[in-house]
C-alpha cells in the first residue's frame, strides 16, 4: 500500500476534518474462494473485501477505489476515472504531447507506457516519459476547455511473465530495487525468475507454489499473473509532471486490443462520438490475466468491463456528455499490435517500434499528418508511417491495414453480444454509429 499510494501525513492533512472519505475494510478471512466477497457501496462510499489476498482485491485504493468508486464519483461530479495509461512524448523540437491509452489486460499497456523509441528516434531527440501505466482521472479545464489528466497512483503493479530487458527495459530497471514480487519463482541465490525473464531457464528453482522446479517438470515456475509492485520514482523515464495536481493536457486517447484478424494496425475515429463507439465495442482475445478460455474475443468497453462502478448505459452516456464540456477534445484512435498473417506470424514488430505509429498519431493531433477516409475511420497511407529499417514492405503494410468487408461484417455481428446485453438500455448514439458503420461497409 505504501508503494502504490501517496500515504501518510500528506493524506491526513488533505482529509482534514471532513467526514467525506472512502471507508475500506479488508480481511483475508479463510481465503476460501466459495466465500470471497469484494463489495462496493457507491452511495455510502465504502468498500469491503473479504476472503482474497490477491493484490487487486487487497489494495483497495487500486481498482476498488481508483476505478469502481471513482468512476461513480466522476459520474456524479462530471469527471472521469478510466483504466488507462498516461504518457508524454517529446519531439526533437521540444513540443510535448500527452496521450492516454486503454488496453485490456495482457495487451502491452505497461510496455507502451514505458516505451523506449528505436535508436534512430532516440538519436533524433525523441523522448517518451511515463505519467502512469494503469489508471487516469480526467476532467475538463474550465479555462481552456481541454481535457486534463492525473495518475492517482504512486506505484506500478505490473505483470512480470514475458518482461525482460528486450521487451521492457524501463520496467526491469523500475523493479530492480524497493519492490515486492508475488507468485514468481525463487532462485538459489535469492534472486527471482519468471518465464521470459531470460532466454535460458534456470537449472532449478523453487516455483511459485513452493515446490522444487526444473525446466522439464511440465509446470510453470511463475504464476501466469505473477506481479511486481514498484514505486514510480524508480522509473528512469518518469514524467516531471507525475506529481503535479494540475495534471497534463490530453491530446489523444488510444483504444486497442489483442486481435489476430480483421482489425487494422491503426485508424482514427471520425469524431468524439465515433471514438466512444470504438472504445465501447473494444474486443480482445482472452489470455491468462483474464480467467477463462484463451483466444476467445471478449468485449471489454474502454477496457473497463470489470471496473465500471455503475450502470454501463449511464457510463457511455457520461462519455458523450463530457464532450459537451470540451472546446477542443482529444482525437481518438484504435490500434492493434497483434494482427497475424496466414502463417500465424505477427505482422507488426511491436514493442519500441510502436513509436512509428505513435508519431503518426501525434502528428494527426497537431494537424500535420495525412490520412485517407475509409469505412472504419481515417487511416495512414503507406508513405505516412515510417517503415525505414523495418523488414516490412509497402505490400505488408497494406495487408496490415486491409479491411476485409465480410470479415468485418462478422466482427459487427460479434458486437451484437454486447448490444444484446444492453438491450433497451443502449444509448441512441451507439445505435446510430453502428448503423453508419454498416452503411459505410
Amino acid at each position: 500500500m505504501s508503494i502504490m499510494t501517496r500515504m501518510g501525513d500528506v493524506a491526513w492533512k488533505q482529509l482534514g476534518d471532513s467526514e467525506e472519505f472512502t471507508r475500506c475494510l479488508h480481511s483475508v478471512g479463510d481465503c476460501n474462494p466459495e466465500r470471497r466477497y469484494i463489495c462496493h457501496f457507491p452511495i455510502d462510499n465504502t468498500i469491503w473485501s473479504f476472503g482474497s489476498g490477491y493484490g487487486g482485491n487487497a489494495l483497495l485504493g487500486k481498482k476498488c477505489l481508483a476505478l469502481r468508486i471513482a468512476s461513480y464519483l466522476g459520474h456524479q461530479q462530471e469527471w472521469m476515472a478510466e483504466h488507462m495509461l498516461l504518457m508524454g512524448a517529446t519531439a526533437p523540437n521540444g513540443e510535448k504531447t500527452y496521450v492516454a491509452a486503454a488496453f485490456p489486460s495482457a495487451c502491452g499497456k505497461t510496455n507502451f507506457a514505458m516505451l523506449i523509441p528505436p535508436q534512430r528516434y532516440r538519436e533524433e531527440g525523441w523522448k517518451i516519459t511515463t505519467v502512469g501505466d494503469d489508471i487516469v482521472w480526467m476532467w475538463v479545464d474550465e479555462k481552456t476547455g481541454r481535457l486534463r489528466a492525473i495518475n492517482p497512483e504512486a506505484g506500478y503493479f505490473g505483470v512480470v511473465p514475458g518482461t525482460n530487458y528486450h521487451t521492457n527495459p524501463n520496467a526491469m530497471t523500475t523493479m530492480a530495487k524497493n519492490s515486492i514480487y508475488t507468485n514468481v519463482a525463487l532462485l538459489g541465490d535469492g534472486d527471482v525468475w519468471w518465464e521470459g525473464k531470460t532466454e535460458e531457464p534456470p537449472k532449478e528453482c523453487i516455483d511459485w507454489t513452493g515446490q522444487k522446479w526444473t525446466p522439464d517438470c511440465g509446470r510453470k515456475a511463475a504464476h501466469p499473473n505473477s506481479r511486481f509492485t514498484a514505486p514510480v520514482v524508480n522509473n528512469p523515464a518518469l514524467d516531471p509532471a507525475t506529481n503535479d495536481p494540475a495534471g497534463v493536457p490530453v491530446s489523444a486517447i488510444i483504444f486497442g486490443g489483442r486481435r489476430s484478424r480483421a482489425i487494422p494496425l491503426v485508424y482514427q475515429a471520425f469524431n468524439w462520438v465515433h471514438g466512444v463507439y470504438l472504445g465501447a465495442t473494444l474486443g480482445s482475445e482472452t489470455t491468462a490475466a483474464a480467467t477463462g478460455q484463451v483466444g476467445v474475443v471478449r468485449r471489454d468497453p474502454m477496457a473497463m468491463l470489470p471496473f465500471i462502478g455503475y450502470n454501463i448505459r449511464d457510463y457511455l452516456v457520461h462519455w458523450f456528455r463530457m464532450r459537451k464540456k470540451m472546446k477542443d477534445c482529444p482525437r481518438i484512435f484504435h490500434v492493434n499490435w497483434f494482427r497475424k498473417d496466414d502463417q500465424g506470424r505477427f505482422m507488426w514488430p511491436g514493442f519500441g517500434e510502436n513509436m512509428r505509429v505513435l508519431k503518426w498519431i501525434i502528428d494527426r493531433c497537431h494537424g500535420r499528418a495525412y490520412a485517407v477516409e475509409t469505412p472504419l475511420g481515417w487511416m495512414p497511407r503507406v508513405q505516412d508511417i515510417d517503415l525505414e529499417g523495418l523488414n516490412i514492405t509497402p505490400a505488408d503494410f497494406l495487408a496490415m491495414q486491409t479491411i476485409d468487408n465480410p470479415e468485418f461484417k462478422a466482427e459487427i455481428l460479434s458486437q451484437e453480444e454486447l448490444f444484446l446485453k444492453l438491450a433497451g438500455d443502449l444509448p441512441k448514439e451507439m445505435v446510430f454509429q453502428r448503423e453508419l458503420l454498416i452503411s459505410r461497409l
